[in-house]
């Protein structure tokens, strides 16, 4: 895939957290939404690829556009794409960080084409990789992380999403020792965290979305990270959604590979709102100034872009 692609990607993230990022804030997490698929849909449209959206924003009767099975680029080399133009709607609604504009890319078959329902997730930075067993203990996992990562468990710290579903293993991750961090939306951001040293995040548990699941893994496989995950379906509905997208075992624990597969994986996300990793979009006078990471498996490669967009020529001196 050719690397000059990797931030034409990032181009099309950075339309979809500018357009946005206007309405931090504002209670508005349906506009948001929308100002973001406008800017990315876009954006996607001088891209030199032949692309299929494969995760995006629902089927064809319940989005006009990033809808799954689109077809989007200017023409070019065929790939697959997952879409969250704004992966956290009321993160940015409420003003609160680790919203962002996201994507992963992967040759035509690469991606799971995963039913739009929950996933049972655990993901861990590259220290950790071929240690985690979604099927063991909570502790024997965390022991696991933290005999690779070389430090006690008391040193570890696990992102959780704030639901009830989660006090189970909550409880667990607790008597265990570790510390944790609970998240009101968004688990991309954190998965992504846990691959990178300096985030103080070490490993994701719990159950998310299945699309988004998805997503991070193509950036964990990126990163050298790890991942598993299995389908938790909520009702009947759940389970025919799975079928219809070939997904005939609903037990089955999907590994990294079977998330996002081969040598020619990317991704590209930018900050909405502040996060761990990345900084948020920040406005001034005459531009804007955006914070994004793109990788690439084939090559290694690992970019952080920080990036001025301006309006008018005149010269400015920006500060964050």
């Amino acid at each position: 895939m050719d690397r000059e692609l990797s931030l034409e990607f990032v181009r099309v993230t950075e339309a979809a957290a500018i357009a946005c990022g206007r309405l931090m804030g504002k209670g508005d997490k349906i506009g948001a939404d929308q100002l973001a698929v406008d800017a990315m849909r876009a954006a996607f449209d001088s891209v030199n690829i032949d692309g299929t959206v494969v995760i995006g924003e629902g089927e064809m009767d319940e989005a006009p556009m990033l809808y799954i099975g689109e077809k989007v680029g200017a023409g070019g080399l065929k790939v697959d794409i997952a879409v969250d133009p704004l992966e956290g709607t009321n993160l940015v609604a409420k003003g609160l960080p680790g919203a962002i504009a996201v994507i992963a890319i992967a040759p035509q078959g690469c991606l799971l084409h995963a039913p739009d329902m929950y996933m049972d997730k655990i993901a861990v930075g590259p220290k950790a990789a071929g240690k985690i067993n979604i099927d063991a203990p909570v502790k024997e996992n965390l022991k696991a992380v933290a005999s690779a990562m070389d430090r006690k468990v008391e040193d570890l710290t696990v992102v959780i999403l704030d639901r009830e579903r989660h006090a189970k293993i909550i409880k667990e991750v607790r008597e265990a020792g570790a510390r944790i961090k609970l998240i009101t939306d968004g688990d991309v951001s954190p998965a992504i965290n846990a691959a990178i040293e300096g985030t103080g995040v070490h490993m994701l548990l719990g159950i998310g979305g299945a699309p988004e699941g998805v997503i991070a893994a193509a950036a964990l496989k990126c990163l050298g990270g790890d991942m598993q995950g299995r389908l938790w379906p909520e009702n009947d509905n759940d389970m025919q959604r799975a079928l219809n997208m070939g997904i005939t075992d609903i037990n089955k624990v999907f590994t990294i590979d079977d998330l996002a597969c081969g040598e020619d994986v990317m991704f590209a996300a930018t900050a909405i709102t502040q996060g761990d990793l990345l900084h948020g979009v920040n406005y001034f006078g005459g531009g804007v100034r955006t914070h994004s990471i793109s990788m690439r498996y084939r090559s290694g490669t690992v970019r952080f872009v920080d990036a001025i967009h301006k309006y008018d020529r005149k010269p400015l001196l920006i500060k964050r």
